[in-house]
């Protein structure tokens, strides 16, 4: 417990009292935002805002998560090494993606398919890891079942050692994919992807907490519920490192509302989605994270109907823009209205799968 809190006020602490730094920084390495033509033009105010801060949040969460284990004495874990490794890979992507728009002074940067290919890349290097060290039960961080709450029944090495290991590395790539373009497609807002992304990271700490409580490794766990029990690797430092990151967003909304100083960028929104997608997979929640991500599914599977509509229409739309926060500003809503509307609907998202995790262990019979 003292870890967990150690590292949230730590990386907290980090992004509050850095991020100002960094904003001076980027300032002077012409680091700022360049705005779509397309988008709505009261966005045209915040060109030249500094970008790529999603390298703060990535920073305070290293300096968060490592000082607490030096505090309290603590080894680092393989499994939370390997949401980090998720988080920073992802980062480098959208770095990437950020600086190509910074040094070529435009809002585009990497292309849809080097952006697709560096997400493969860094995905199907972490399916492979995580099922790589198996820890002193011989659990490894990720499982090759498919997991909502718990691992189901399913297991991809069902179909053969080739085509099982195969599928699974398409399943958790295609997972890594969806849940960082989503984060990517919500931060379109001042503080709108980060708040949203407090909730749903914060949610890992409850769930991590809880499962770490019930462990099956567990010395302690009663045995009248030990048939409840979750076979999942090291819980309990999945969350402190959510708790790392949940305080790590906290420090840079602060700079991050509107008007915001500084914006995640690529580099913050892959790392995001990044760090949740690996948290969810993990903790052997997989498809619960529809429900704790709901408002990133919300905001990608707007942006997925408007196009197919669109091509299937000859130029029709069913919105009037698309991210579907645009869609608000467009008719006229104020950014901060959206924005704490949208955290609101994260909030009862959030709600809903937590509410569910715990739902199905009262039910386990």
């Amino acid at each position: 417990m003292i870890t967990l809190i150690a590292a949230g006020g730590l990386s907290m602490a980090f992004s509050l009292f850095m991020t100002p730094v960094f904003i001076r920084l980027f300032k002077k390495l012409a680091w700022g935002q360049y705005i779509n033509i397309d988008g709505p033009s009261s966005h045209q105010v915040k060109r030249g805002t500094p970008t790529m801060g999603g390298i703060v949040i990535i920073l305070a969460t290293l300096f968060g998560y490592f000082v607490a284990l030096l505090i309290t004495q603590n080894p680092p874990s393989t499994s939370v090494l390997l949401v980090l490794f998720l988080m920073v890979g992802l980062g480098v992507v959208g770095f990437i993606d950020d600086f190509i728009k910074t040094h070529k002074k435009r809002s585009l940067g990497l292309g849809p398919t080097a952006k697709i290919i560096g997400q493969i890349v860094v995905g199907g290097a972490f399916a492979l890891l995580a099922i790589s060290f198996p820890d002193a039960r011989g659990n490894t961080a990720a499982s090759t079942h498919i997991s909502v709450v718990r691992d189901l029944d399913f297991d991809f090495l069902s179909w053969g050692l080739i085509i099982g290991l195969f599928a699974f590395v398409v399943w958790i790539v295609l997972m890594v994919i969806a849940t960082s373009n989503a984060v990517n497609l919500t931060d379109g807002l001042d503080g709108l992807a980060p708040g949203s992304a407090i909730l749903a990271i914060g949610s890992f700490i409850i769930i991590g907490f809880w499962q770490a409580n019930q462990s099956c490794s567990s010395l302690t766990l009663d045995p009248d519920v030990q048939f409840k029990c979750y076979n999942v690797s090291q819980p309990l430092d999945l969350a402190v490192i959510a708790a790392a990151i949940a305080g790590a967003l906290i420090g840079f909304l602060w700079w991050n509302t509107n008007p915001a100083k500084i914006f995640l960028g690529d580099t913050g929104s892959l790392a995001i989605g990044g760090a949740l997608a690996a948290l969810a997979i993990e903790s052997r929640t997989e498809l619960l994270l529809v429900l704790i991500g709901g408002i990133f599914v919300i905001v990608a599977g707007q942006v997925v109907i408007q196009l197919t509509y669109f091509r299937l229409t000859g130029g029709k739309r069913i919105w009037r823009a698309s991210p579907l926060h645009h869609h608000f500003e467009v008719k006229g809503w104020a950014e901060v209205t959206i924005v704490v509307r949208f955290w609101i609907i994260a909030g009862l998202c959030v709600a809903a799968g937590v509410g569910a995790f715990y739902l199905e262990w009262i039910l386990q019979t």
